[in-house]
Parts: structure tokens; sequence; C-alpha cells
């Protein structure tokens, strides 16, 4: 298995934070902790993404937010776990696990899908799209690497006017650039404003609530001294309309 692929099935696996066996045993009812989680900030993050009952999500590369995604849009709303075929091609066990998740009861308002990253066809009119952690790894070696400019632009074109793209990832030096994605795992955020907004997004907003100055980026993020405490930035997009 080669480093880039073991990293994306520790990624879902992890995100998920359950194996097959105990999603085939999920209980009838939500986990109490799905909306709150003192490391992940998961009521924080969905409140600065504006997610309201009704609303219909994609979540790229699906983890541990799917589950807190369900239970804030609804019965009503839509969840849309979105596992890129890069991702899956060497692991079809954990497209598995999230459609072991999608099938138990308490989540029936989440689909996945599987389609390469450069044909993602989302479907139309969404509220949010939401990439945790997984922005950086559309430039690495394993995602292809995906066309970025072209997956930004899909995803404007899904959303309807108005509607957000939230970007939340591991913060690079200043001036870092593209350099350290497939190494550190990490992106400067002014390279990530700059692409979105060529797609004609309109940054609107930035959350620190998950920044770490004592994180100076020289650090893997998998490193044991900075894993669960990197600085991440939380950014919001809006398409204009």
């Amino acid at each position: 298995m080669s480093r880039a692929m073991a990293k994306a099935a520790a990624i879902i696996t992890m995100a998920l934070g359950l194996g097959a066996a105990a999603l085939a045993q999920a209980p009838a009812q939500p986990p109490p902790d799905a909306l709150s989680d003192p490391s992940m900030k998961r009521a924080e993050v969905l409140a600065f993404a504006g997610v309201k009952p009704g609303d219909r999500v994609v979540d790229v590369v699906a983890g541990r937010f799917v589950r807190a995604l369900s239970l804030a849009v609804g019965p009503n709303g839509k969840v849309y776990a979105f596992e890129p075929a890069e991702v899956i091609k060497a692991h079809p066990e954990l497209l598995g696990i999230m459609q072991s998740l999608a099938a138990t009861p308490a989540y029936a308002n989440v689909s996945v899908l599987n389609t390469p990253i450069d044909a993602p066809a989302l479907p139309g009119g969404l509220d949010e799209v939401f990439i945790r952690q997984n922005y950086h790894d559309l430039h690495d070696k394993f995602m292809g690497p995906a066309d970025v400019p072209a997956f930004n632009r899909n995803v404007f074109a899904a959303l309807k006017p108005g509607g957000v793209y939230v970007v939340l990832d591991h913060a690079d030096s200043a001036g870092a650039g593209l350099k350290n994605t497939d190494t550190l795992h990490r992106i400067d955020k002014a390279s990530v404003i700059a692409e979105v907004t060529a797609a004609g997004f309109k940054l609107d907003g930035e959350s620190m609530v998950l920044a770490n100055t004592a994180d100076d980026h020289s650090k893997m993020v998998f490193d044991p001294a900075i894993r669960g405490k990197t600085d991440q930035f939380l950014l919001r997009f809006r398409k204009p309309g």
C-alpha cells in the first residue's frame, strides 16, 4: 500500500470513528456527542457554516462531520457524502463503511456519492458544500492530482445563489503556497482563498475557532507532538446572488 493510499484509508476510517462492525451495530438514535466534541468543535463549525434544518449539504471526503450534519439538517434536509473514486479505488471497503452508515435508520437523510473528483456529479441547488482537512489533498498525487480550478467551478455551479462553500484545513506558513500539501499535509490559507475566489466565490467570513498559535507549521499533521492540535483555518465562501 502506498503512503498516499494508506493516508487516504486512515483519513476516512479514523474520521468516521467507527469500524464496519461498529456501524453494523449502530444504535437507532444518533450518538449524544454528534454535535459537541471538544477537539472537533462541531457545533461551532456548523454554526459558522450556517447549516440549518432543511438544508442540502455535500460533505467532500466525508468523515466525522457526517453524523453532525445529518442531525443539523434534520429529516427534511439532505446530506450527500461524496467519497471520490480516487480515494476509494484501492480501498473499496471504505465506501462500504459510509454506505453502512447511510443505511442506518438514524441517518436516513444521508446518501453516498462515489464519482471521480474531476466529474463529481454534485446535485444542484445545494445550500452548502463542506470540505474538512482534505482541500490540500486535491493537489496530491493520489487524487490525480485533481483539476482544482475545475473542481471549485463544479462546486460553484452546484450551489444555489447565496450558497456557501466551507473549507477547513491544516494551516501552513504564510507564503508556503502548495509545496507541503503532500508532505506536511498542510496548505497556505492564501492559496486556498486565491483558488476558490477565482471560481467566482466571495470570501464571506473566517473563524479562528480551530486556530492554534502554538503550532509553528513545521511538523507533519500526523506527528504525535501536534496531531489533533494543529493550527487550522476555517473559511466560508459565498456564491453571489
